[in-house]
């Protein structure tokens, strides 16, 4: 049984190779190794060592030191050069945090991470399972488990300042201490990579659906509610949306290194010169000036001293934004609230949606034709390992003109593999598959598809996930959480996951975006309809196998015969793939779960095949295959899916 989740970014429009030349945004990209890979271990004893002598020095004198997952904007995906948890502890998921005592390390990370986490750590390491009974979370292991006085180590760009504000209060006799160097990078030395500094690139009007200057208005308008004279923008994703640019700084995320202050007649870019071309000088005008990335904190240290910023005239913070930025500016200067940026970005306009609709369309008949090949190469045959079938979904992918590369790398899982959530193959040992990001858009799709004869056992949890699914995507709701309709068929036989069953998704972005989600300790609407996300239900067992559906949906008001109390929402599906029907067990399924899935097929095949002809590529070859790949089975119509290319998805 086969996993396959890819996530991409398309433009609006299309075709195969032999049409056109293709633009590879990744062309140009330094040629990094996954940061999410199979699973290696590592053997951490000297760079723990090494990190401990450093940790009795008088100039840090500190007997714990955090290392979170982040870097200084706090990205979910750092670039190589960040990745500082995952140095020192030989784990590279993409959640969790490290906390080195003078005696012990332990890793904490969530349920995504448990399998990987197992395999990763060396004998060095205990690993703390958040979100099991009697685990604590890291801040409360700080809190509750280090001895009474314990002076706790932290880089004060990587802590929000939220978090360390909490913190403070929390470690009673402990104390919080800022370093000015962080220690793990002493130890790191001449082996940490560099950061990249390429060239980024304006993303045109016609995809974004508003201008810069209009988004610069509206977080004026924000700044304004707070009597604030300026907003300092840290994020990446955030800034990138912001000024309508994106880079290639981070693999798989379509951002760049820069900070931005918005004042309130103008705005200023932080970020490495060399990267901004005379393309991006016209974009901005007279509306933005530039400046060296170095320069963003003395430049509010700055705006402190001229007496411009005070306790009635604040900075605006985001609240991801970190102590350091606070201790610049004093925290009586500053007003830290959900990022106003943040909000905006999660609201897609009509433009943006369009744009998802569009490749998502094309992204499902890549998956539809990647399926198709991989069932007829396994009845031929062929031994195809994990990693050879990531690297023909890709291909098929980079056929397209204006492909724009993956924005996840492709979690391609067999067997007890496809168990561990953000699993993804290494090509040099990895398992073998047996028959036991666009302009317009980012796509993030899971599907699980099995060549051979499953097992009713397989059947029947394939089948309580898809249930899962099906009700939240048939979900009318109010304002509210929505997490347990996906987990009730699940729940009654005994089944469940260890992680959210929804998030946010940027819009040729990050794939993974807030504040929206879907999940039991997560505020799932921020703010009415047009959000989009990526809605799941899986079941991710430890042996042998793990088996998810997701798609990406977008929120929208529903027409309700009564209004009690507010709104109603429901979900737009924009995701286009098809879903295996041999995996079913029918004698569980409805006549109304079985209306859904006809229905689902339909509107798969009704918009491939209006794709196709503008595609100009032989539309009548992909249909046979997805056909194929899909099958009709046990009486649920699964039709011929006459769809083309494709663009930056997950399968």
């Amino acid at each position: 049984m086969l996993l396959a989740r890819s996530v991409c970014q398309m433009k609006s429009r299309a075709r195969c190779k032999a049409c056109g030349t293709v633009v590879d945004w990744l062309e140009s990209r330094p040629k990094f190794s996954s940061s999410i890979a199979g699973a290696s271990m590592v053997d951490t004893s000297e760079r723990l060592a090494r990190l401990r002598a450093l940790m009795r020095e008088q100039d840090f004198n500190v007997g714990a030191f955090v290392v979170p997952s982040e870097d200084e904007h706090f990205s979910e995906y750092p670039s190589e050069a960040d990745q500082r948890r995952a140095f020192i502890s030989g784990f590279n998921g993409s959640a969790g945090c490290a906390i080195v005592t003078l005696k012990d390390a332990f890793l904490f990370t969530d349920g995504r991470y448990f399998l990987q986490a197992e395999q990763q750590l060396d004998r060095n390491w205990t690993l703390m399972k958040q979100g099991l009974p009697d685990v604590p979370t890291w801040q409360e292991f700080l809190s509750k488990d280090l001895d009474q006085g314990t002076r706790v180590g932290i880089d004060p760009t990587l802590i929000s300042a939220s978090e360390a504000l909490r913190l403070t209060k929390s470690l009673g006799h402990s104390e919080l201490i800022p370093l000015l160097q962080n220690p793990v990078d002493i130890v790191w030395a001449s082996d940490r990579p560099q950061r990249p500094t390429n060239k980024v690139f304006i993303l045109d009007v016609k995809y974004t659906g508003e201008t810069f200057s209009s988004k610069l208005q509206r977080v004026r308008e924000e700044m304004a509610k707070k009597n604030a004279v300026a907003m300092a923008v840290t994020l990446l994703d955030e800034v990138a949306w912001l000024f309508n640019l994106r880079g290639t700084d981070i693999e798989f995320n379509p951002v760049f290194f820069a900070y931005a202050i918005v004042e309130e007649d103008s705005a200023i870019l932080f970020i490495n010169e060399a990267q901004v071309d005379d393309a991006v000088k016209t974009h901005f005008g007279q509306e933005v000036r530039i400046k060296p990335y170095e320069e963003f904190l003395p430049y509010l240290k700055g705006l402190t001293n001229s007496g411009l910023v005070r306790k009635e005239q604040p900075v605006l913070l985001g609240d991801k934004t970190s102590i350091a930025v606070v201790y610049v500016l004093g925290e009586e200067n500053v007003a830290i609230v959900p990022s106003p940026v943040a909000a905006m970005k999660a609201i897609k306009n009509s433009t943006e949606i369009e744009g998802f609709r569009q490749c998502h369309i094309r992204d499902g008949a890549a998956l539809a034709r990647y399926f198709a090949w991989l069932e007829e190469q396994l009845n031929n045959g062929v031994v195809l390992s994990e990693s050879e079938g990531a690297d023909k979904l890709k291909e098929f992918r980079s056929e397209l003109e204006l492909f724009r590369g993956l924005s996840f790398t492709t979690i391609s899982s067999t067997g007890p593999n496809a168990a561990i959530i953000h699993y993804s193959p290494d090509p040099k040992n990895c398992a073998t598959i047996t028959k036991d990001e666009y302009l317009d858009g980012t796509t993030d799709v899971t599907r699980t598809w099995h060549f051979g004869t499953p097992s009713e056992d397989e059947k029947r949890a394939f089948t309580r996930v898809l249930q899962g699914h099906i009700a939240i995507d048939s979900a009318i709701f109010p304002t509210g959480t929505t997490d347990s309709w996906a987990r009730r068929a699940l729940w009654q036989d005994g089944l469940d996951y260890r992680h959210g069953t929804g998030h946010g998704v940027g819009h040729f972005l990050n794939v993974h975006e807030g504040p929206q989600g879907i999940g039991t300790r997560i505020d799932p609407y921020p703010r009415p309809p047009t959000l989009t996300r990526a809605r799941r239900a899986g079941v991710l067992r430890r042996r042998p196998w793990g088996i998810r559906i997701e798609n990406v949906v977008v929120v929208r008001e529903v027409d309700t015969r009564h209004n009690f109390g507010s709104a109603y929402l429901g979900f737009e599906r924009l995701t286009m793939c098809p879903i295996q029907t041999t995996l079913l067990d029918t004698s569980l399924f409805t006549a109304e779960e079985t209306a859904w899935l006809n229905a689902y097929h339909a509107e798969v095949a009704c918009k491939g095949s209006a794709a196709a002809p503008r595609a100009g590529c032989a539309g009548a070859g992909v249909a046979r295959e997805a056909a194929s790949a899909a099958g009709t089975v046990y009486g649920l119509r699964v039709t011929v899916y006459h769809m083309l290319d494709t663009g930056h998805g997950r399968v």
